[in-house]
């Protein structure tokens, strides 16, 4: 008897797990693992936050808390300190009451919610033909989020300009003229995956000068406030000018990095809209989509988030653990140019201290990917990329050594 899905066919891996999966099964005795997407220690080891441990306990010893079902939309606590925290304390928008937010399973989950509502109620009703541009390239998610949301017409804009590897800033003022009105652009807040390259304020706000007068759509992804330069707020800057500017926007928020927190599906999709009334309707129909795609959020990630972010002490805590991680991500930047530099690895490097943020987009192609990874035991993307995370003080003579070898050796 056959089966009833013998015609399903395989779906390929995802390309950071087959990684990661291939690392693993690697028995060489000097490998190092630059592909991960999360933060590693110097001993290349998780880290729970300080400030996350001394929450656990907390909530832990709270007789008061329970596991009842939260609100549809999730804690109000974590909803509020989360925009507060992209948007800023003092932010006319949220004084306006023209702020809102949904509690969402990860950055991921706060992408979807916003696709699946623009799907359904911008640029007319169900208009799957409405157009979305990501940057090319992108986080690989961006394309499957939108399009299982089920829009049509997933556009590349330019980004990334390999041969002065940096910012493509003509590209992309081409692409915002060019787009048709009413197209939306999925925007990398800080710390761009995977290029590490932003924009510098005045880029931005030639940038948000075009989609003003485009009236082009803005979706912010931003997974890694405080985790770039160290500061919350420098972080934020892109968000808190296109508010100021009067746009009408969202922002999927993400605590998997700047918390640790990866796997308690942390995030948080901050609306804002024209004026309160626009607000409360966007908003009972991102609850009717909540209600079908996960019913109701987890709680514990969403307390240990709300309780760090409303407590002053911790909040300060929290910020001094960011900057730890940042400070470390930095570090290893300057010292991985600073040995190619000494090693006279053929090529320019003031790239990798030039972007910011976990990833750096190394300018390797696929060839001496390939001779890292075979060669060296080195692995990281296809793309190039590489998390600045993976190195340490134990390999980074290494990987600079492989990098090296690689880009003498092969073209």
């Amino acid at each position: 008897i056959m089966s009833i899905f013998a015609e399903v066919p395989q779906a390929p891996p995802v390309a950071v797990f087959k990684l990661t999966a291939d690392f693993r099964e690697d028995t060489h005795a000097q490998k190092v693992n630059l592909g991960v997407g999360a933060y590693r220690t110097d001993d290349c080891l998780p880290w729970v936050l300080p400030v996350v441990k001394k929450v656990e306990k907390m909530i832990v010893e709270d007789s008061s808390l329970n596991h009842e079902y939260l609100p549809i939309l999730g804690l109000p606590e974590l909803r509020s300190a989360a925009s507060k925290v992209a948007l800023g304390d003092d932010s006319p928008a949220i004084k306006d009451g023209r702020v809102g937010a949904v509690q969402a399973l990860g950055g991921t989950g706060a992408l979807r919610i916003g696709a699946e509502f623009l799907r359904r109620w911008y640029n007319g009703t169900n208009n799957t033909a409405t157009p979305v541009y990501v940057s090319a390239p992108t986080w690989e998610n961006h394309n499957a989020v939108f399009s299982d949301a089920g829009f049509k017409d997933i556009r590349p804009y330019h980004y990334w300009d390999g041969a002065k590897k940096g910012l493509d800033v003509t590209g992309i003022m081409d692409d915002l003229e060019n787009a048709p009105e009413h197209s939306i652009f999925v925007l990398h807040a800080c710390a761009h995956n995977p290029t590490g390259t932003d924009p510098t304020p005045d880029e931005w706000k030639t940038i948000a000068e075009v989609m003003k007068r485009r009236k082009l759509f803005v979706f912010f992804d931003s997974a890694y406030q405080g985790f770039a330069s160290g500061s919350l707020d420098k972080d934020a800057w892109a968000i808190r000018y296109f508010v100021s500017e009067g746009f009408e926007l969202l922002c999927a928020q993400s605590f998997s990095k700047n918390f640790g927190l990866y796997n308690e599906r942390v995030g948080n999709l901050t609306v804002v809209a024209q004026d309160k009334d626009n607000l409360t309707r966007v908003l009972s129909q991102m609850e009717k989509i909540v209600r079908t795609t996960w019913s109701n959020p987890p709680s514990q990630g969403a307390r240990i988030v709300a309780i760090t972010l409303n407590n002053p002490d911790l909040f300060i805590e929290w910020k001094g653990n960011v900057k730890t991680m940042a400070d470390r991500v930095l570090l290893m930047r300057d010292q991985l140019k600073a040995k190619l530099i000494a090693l006279g690895t053929p090529g320019t490097w003031d790239h990798i201290t030039q972007q910011i943020g976990m990833f750096s987009f190394t300018g390797l192609n696929p060839k001496q990917v390939q001779y890292m990874i075979k060669e060296k035991h080195v692995y990281l993307m296809a793309s190039g990329r590489i998390n600045m995370c993976g190195l340490t003080s134990k390999n980074i003579d290494y990987v600079a050594e492989s990098i090296h070898e690689t880009v003498s050796k092969v073209q």
